[in-house]
């Protein structure tokens, strides 16, 4: 017998964490990824674990995002010392990420103090983890190339396979034995769509007994990459034609070395206005050194660029911009000009300072190239809200929002059946893990109707126990919040509490269509309630 519980990514896009435990009571986990999307997600990463990191002996990490990564540092603070395998560039990548990842952690802990004490709360509020936690937990990576199948425990194979979503992603394809018979479980991890940017695309599998699906973008489709090329170009020149800034969140890795890409390509024919761009980010511009670095990875379009002369990642008129300084002056600089820089879904970082000198602008172009999570500034900006609070302050959203889905790094609904069409002989049980519940659902109802293979959504800290082609599960209690983050949540519990009460109110009373998204925010509102209340 075989149990999976889905410690993350279930019900929502972020946290991917999966604990894996054989009969023998062998454990390993599959990612360890940070919970992100506001508050009420984001309190999930105190949350006690569910086992005992101490008796983990193995991690495989399908790649560096951080929602895949971003608790390692935690991990091993709290007493794994076990193994971490990982794709080569993945190693290199977290070695940037996990850094800053825990730089952030150590800023966001004394800003909530401070926070907290000027309400009267002595109490100081402990990083999740620090920049040295961050140090001491590279020290345990280990990469592997792929296509090779690896023993990781006794009864236990792997082997990494390409996704297809940024450099270095992986699918993992996992053998266990299990009383006298063996267990093929394969876990997409983020699958990239067909001939996306920079990286090969994902690698087809055909053969599993279980395949645990990703769903980011379950409900939805891309536009083509041509249009959005075209309409990247509108938003630049709409922002250029009224003097203002081209403002583009980005994800550090993969998302901005593919806008670096395309702006290179129309510099090149010539398209791109004569103006200029910079990456306002040191870990994305960090990121891209090792992009550079990595020329094996890329797919025949980009070696052909390096192959033709030219860098990839380059223009003559970019300029990087690593100091704090150096970001205040591009909000100083009058006239147009294309801003990159994080995060991705504006939650932190650099962003929030441009997005607060330029989303009240009317001229101005906020252009929207990745997922954002429920409960972030990108997606109050991408659902049309007029106004948005940066640094205590609400800003008029005036400026032009290009919301552009054909840069995603994600497959989408149609991307996904198509990978998961391979697996048609073998008709795996199917797991949508990976996506927020609508977008899940969805998915899965498209696998049965469309490929004739079962498919099941599961939630949160869910227990799977998987047998050759048979599958029961168990469902354990939700995991409060610890005391001292529950005293610096207060207002938080009582805020969610308090819309709770108001969205029950305006479905109850509403006449006629009832949007999707208000039952969405319902189901939110009271799974976060649960989990942070006993």
């Amino acid at each position: 017998m075989i149990t999976i519980t889905c410690m993350g990514a279930a019900g929502t896009v972020t946290g991917s964490n999966y604990l894996i435990e054989d009969s023998r009571g062998k454990k390993i986990l599959l990612d360890c990824g940070l919970f992100q999307g506001g508050k009420q997600t984001e309190w999930r990463n105190w949350a006690d674990w569910g086992f005992d990191p101490r008796e983990i002996n193995t991690l495989l990490l399908t790649h560096a995002h951080i929602d895949h990564s971003g608790r390692i540092p935690k991990l091993v603070k709290d007493g794994f010392h076990g193994k971490i395998i990982t794709s080569p560039p993945t190693v290199e990548l977290c070695e940037i990420m996990l850094l800053d990842s825990g730089h952030v952690q150590e800023m966001e802990a004394e800003w909530q103090t401070r926070k907290s004490k000027r309400k009267g709360n002595k109490k100081s509020l402990q990083a999740l983890y620090t920049l040295e936690d961050a140090q001491e937990s590279l020290r345990y990576l280990s990469p592997v190339e792929r296509d090779q199948i690896i023993d990781i425990e006794p009864g236990m194979r792997a082997r990494f396979r390409n996704a297809g979503h940024i450099l270095g992603s992986s699918i993992i394809e996992l053998w266990i034995e299990d009383a006298g018979t063996e267990i093929k479980i394969v876990f997409s991890g983020d699958i990239g769509k067909n001939s996306q940017l920079i990286v090969k695309d994902p690698s087809v599998i055909e053969d599993a007994d279980y395949l645990f699906i990703e769903s980011t973008y379950g409900n939805r489709l891309h536009r083509s990459f041509e249009d959005s090329e075209v309409e990247l170009l509108e938003a630049i020149e709409y922002a250029t034609s009224n003097n203002e800034k081209v403002v583009i969140p980005a994800f550090a890795v993969e998302r901005t070395q593919e806008i670096l890409y395309i702006l290179g390509e129309f510099q090149r024919d010539g398209s791109l206005p004569d103006i200029p761009i910079y990456l306002d980010s040191p870990l994305a511009i960090k990121a891209t050194e090792i992009f550079r670095k990595n020329k094996k990875y890329y797919d025949e379009e980009a070696m052909a660029i390096v192959n033709q002369g030219f860098d990839p990642f380059d223009m003559p008129n970019l300029k990087f911009t690593l100091t704090t300084e150096e970001s205040m002056a591009i909000n100083k600089r009058e006239g147009p000009a294309i801003v990159i820089a994080g995060s991705g879904m504006c939650t932190a970082g650099r962003i929030k300072h441009h997005l607060k000198h330029n989303v009240w602008r009317p001229g101005a172009s906020i252009v929207i190239v990745g997922f954002q999570a429920m409960g972030t500034t990108g997606r109050r900006i991408v659902d049309g809200e007029k106004r948005v609070r940066l640094f205590g302050e609400d800003i008029a959203v005036a400026a032009k929002v290009f919301t552009i889905g054909g840069f995603s790094a994600h497959a989408d609904q149609k991307g996904l059946l198509e990978w998961a069409g391979h697996f048609a002989e073998s008709k795996p049980q199917v797991f949508v893990t990976h996506g927020e519940p609508t977008a899940s659902e969805t998915l899965a109802t498209r696998i049965k109707e469309d490929l004739n293979m079962e498919a099941y959504v599961p939630r949160l800290r869910e227990s799977l126990i998987l047998e050759p082609k048979r599958m029961t599960s168990t469902m354990a209690a939700p995991e409060a919040a610890p005391a001292d983050l529950r005293q610096v949540m207060g207002d938080t519990i009582i805020s969610l509490e308090k819309e709770l009460e108001a969205a029950r109110k305006r479905l109850a009373e509403r006449s006629g269509v009832i949007r999707e998204s208000d039952i969405d925010r319902l189901k939110e509102i009271e799974e976060d309630l649960r989990m942070i209340l006993p």
